[in-house]
């Protein structure tokens, strides 16, 4: 009964009617209604008391001064990572189809870009400058020029007691490597509905895309028929297939780098009630090391759960009814594992950490989540782009 409950609420995070879609709705509403007065005030409510109109483009020489101030190996790891996702999505770029006659018909496909796009960049709780690299640059492989991307991204949450804190100088620094110079220090529903409609200070565009809380991505699924949007991105998650040959430290730390997204969902499958003791050991072990420990114990606690199967057969089909956003194959024989599963946003075979991908590899991290994973995929240059018979 527990575990259907929680796969209920990964499907309802989606739902139409849910909480999360009700909320979006009254602030899209009051947004499309007062424009850039109610993106002031959902900013002063949850970033900084004293935020104005004024604050919410970032200028061209915050940029600059971000861009020179990012040095030393973390600029070279940023550069790799960029130069990683256009290798990766050049190669996987599709191209004009050759004609073919049909009925003494010339039939052929065109693809074209999509533009211009808005990319939400999360920045609320953690600075993930990394989802600003993984929508972008798929953005302009596609053809999407620099100029026509706009990319909201929130300062941190204001806490109580704390001063107001502004966008990580990283984040700016990566949109100045890119050529971005649409920056918005903006975020929530206000910020996908002024990317849809427009406000005074921003302009609307056609496309909407990116991850983050699952109140924005209802904001995003409202607005889909005014301007085009990618998919259900929302809390980070991942399902590990583990059985006794796995690298136990290595699947509790990959399990763990979810639940610490606050939220995040962490669920893991085996055949051998030993493999799942072993690997909440690990966790427990490794849960005195981390910094977010209280939203790793409330991710665990709230959204995550082991589940003892019969055997590999049945771990394929519970892996496939999560369809998570990250499913890794933990087990003696990845390759031939594979096969067996067919949802999920992104594969990470063997002792492959996760965060390679969130961070470094080609594919996009931007990846389905809550069960949407049956039907769509993670962003890629196709997300961008449109077909066009003739």
């Amino acid at each position: 009964a527990g575990l259907q409950a929680r796969l209920e609420a990964l499907r309802s995070a989606a739902d139409p009617d849910g909480k999360w879609a009700t909320l979006a709705g009254e602030l899209i509403r009051d947004t499309r209604k007062r424009g850039d007065a109610a993106i002031v005030e959902h900013m002063q409510q949850f970033t900084d008391p004293d935020f104005s109109a004024e604050r919410m483009r970032v200028t061209q020489e915050e940029l600059e001064a971000a861009g020179k101030q990012l040095s030393g190996e973390l600029r070279e790891a940023i550069e790799q990572a960029i130069s990683n996702v256009y290798a990766y999505q050049k190669h996987i770029k599709p191209t004009d189809s050759d004609p073919v006659w049909i009925a003494e018909a010339e039939l052929g496909l065109r693809w074209t870009p999509i533009t211009p796009v808005g990319l939400l960049v999360p920045g609320g709780s953690a600075v993930l400058f990394s989802s600003l690299i993984m929508l972008a640059v798929p953005a302009m492989v596609a053809g999407v020029k620099p100029e026509d991307i706009t990319v909201v991204t929130p300062p941190p949450y204001r806490k109580e007691g704390e001063p107001a804190k502004d966008i990580s100088p990283i984040t700016l620094a990566v949109a100045h490597m890119l050529g971005l110079s649409k920056v918005y220090r903006i975020g929530g529903p206000p910020a996908v509905a002024a990317l849809a409609y427009g406000t005074d200070t921003i302009e609307p565009v056609n496309f909407i895309a990116g991850p983050g809380h699952p109140v924005v991505q209802a904001a995003k699924l409202r607005v889909n028929g005014v301007v085009g949007v990618d998919a259900f991105y929302g809390a980070s998650e991942i399902v590990t297939v583990a059985d006794d040959t796995c690298d136990v430290d290595a699947v509790a730390a990959d399990l763990i780098a979810q639940a610490e997204h606050d939220p995040g969902k962490c669920f893991f499958i085996a055949w051998d009630r030993a493999v799942i003791e072993k690997i909440t050991a690990a966790i427990d072990q490794q849960l005195a090391e981390r910094k977010r420990k209280g939203a790793i114990e409330a991710s665990f606690k709230d959204a995550s759960f082991a589940v003892l199967v019969k055997d590999e057969a049945d771990a394929a089909k519970w892996s496939d009814i999560f369809a998570a956003e990250h499913v890794n194959l933990a087990v003696k024989d990845p390759q031939a594992f594979l096969p067996t599963i067919q949802h999920g946003g992104e594969v990470f075979l063997g002792n492959t950490p996760v965060a390679s991908g969130d961070y470094y590899a080609g594919p996009s991290h931007t990846l389905p989540t809550d069960t949407t994973g049956r039907f769509t995929s993670g962003v890629s240059c196709i997300t961008f782009m449109k077909r066009t018979g003739i």
